[in-house]
């Protein structure tokens, strides 16, 4: 068994999953200006309340995955990326003192609102950044504070943030009745559409500026082979903005556009393997010892499914609408 190959599946899983359930909740709070009443933010809060912070569980198992598993990436990653994921976790510290503290504030409450929508931009600029900067090849280990901010990463943190706040739309669609729920479908339906212009142009420019990712995608048969993903995606942009439309279907379009993710997942995949830091580290060259592998396989072989397990039963207990109620959880 090749366990550096098993470590780098576990760990795009983990990052798939932090970025389809926290990226709703970070997204609500993106959300937060096209929602003014109390009410409405009220609402928004408490369908997120059971969730969010279980959501960053797959944060921390993705860091731990990489840290344990593919040391030499860990290392190369941090050193460069210093700045945007000190700056993302103060964002993401923000958001979560100022949900703890909305709930039982009163003439603070706009305030705590304002954290709230700043640490969840914040937070969701800088992992797009992040991602930007990996995927255009920043070379590791470089001293620049800003070395990692360029107009693709600025670009790609832009375009994580209306893709987080597209899954908030479908989301609130989903767990919401009435005005709220028109408003959402109104807002995703716009934001299907920015969308998809993004993946187009992101992919554009990942072709023009990365000959190895062009190479992937465009010599020999590799174009015919790989053309299902655009193809399925802009098959699923479609159906969203079909089902945002008039009186929405109350739960397609979450899975729709959690579809769509998995599918920019799977090309960026496609595009950087076998790459961890492209132009740098493969995952067999930045993966620790196969004795050190194996020493992890046992917690993770016990832990995975209970987080899983845990995730799942929490989603199926508090599935359906958000009804009101007067404070708190």
């Amino acid at each position: 068994m090749d366990l550096a190959l098993f470590y780098y599946l576990l760990l795009g899983f983990a990052v798939l999953m932090y970025v389809v359930l926290d990226g709703f909740d970070l997204g609500l709070g993106i959300l937060y200006p096209w929602f003014r009443s109390e009410g409405e933010r009220d609402h928004m809060m408490r369908s997120i309340s059971h969730v969010w912070d279980g959501n960053e569980t797959w944060l921390v198992f993705g860091g731990v995955v990489l840290f344990a598993a593919f040391p030499a990436a860990y290392a190369g990653i941090l050193s460069t990326m210093y700045t945007p994921i000190i700056i993302m976790l103060i964002g993401l510290i923000f958001r979560g003192v100022a949900f703890e503290y909305r709930f039982k504030s009163h003439r603070s409450k706009p305030w705590w609102d304002k954290s709230f929508f700043l640490g969840s931009t914040v937070a969701t600029f800088c992992q797009g950044a992040i991602l930007g900067a990996v995927v255009q090849g920043v070379e590791a280990g470089q001293q620049g504070a800003l070395d990692w901010l360029t107009p693709f990463s600025v670009f790609t943190g832009f375009a994580l943030m209306v893709a987080y706040a597209l899954l908030a739309c479908c989301y609130l669609v989903m767990k919401s009745r009435g005005p709220i729920m028109a408003r959402s479908a109104h807002l995703g339906r716009k934001l299907v559409l920015t969308i998809m212009a993004i993946l187009v142009i992101v992919s554009l420019w990942t072709l023009y500026a990365n000959t190895e990712v062009r190479a992937r995608w465009l010599d020999g048969i590799n174009f015919l082979l790989l053309l299902p993903l655009p193809l399925l995606s802009a098959l699923l942009g479609w159906l969203l903005y079909r089902d945002l439309d008039g009186e929405p279907h109350e739960t397609r379009p979450f899975w729709l556009a959690v579809g769509l993710f998995v599918l920019g997942f799977a090309g960026l995949v496609v595009g950087l393997f076998p790459y961890l830091i492209p132009h740098q580290l493969t995952l067999w060259q930045a993966s620790a010892p196969d004795s050190s592998l194996k020493f992890l396989l046992p917690g993770i072989l016990i832990f995975l499914p209970l987080i899983c397990a845990y995730t799942l039963w929490g989603y199926r207990i508090f599935s359906g609408k958000v009804e009101d109620f007067e404070e708190g959880y």
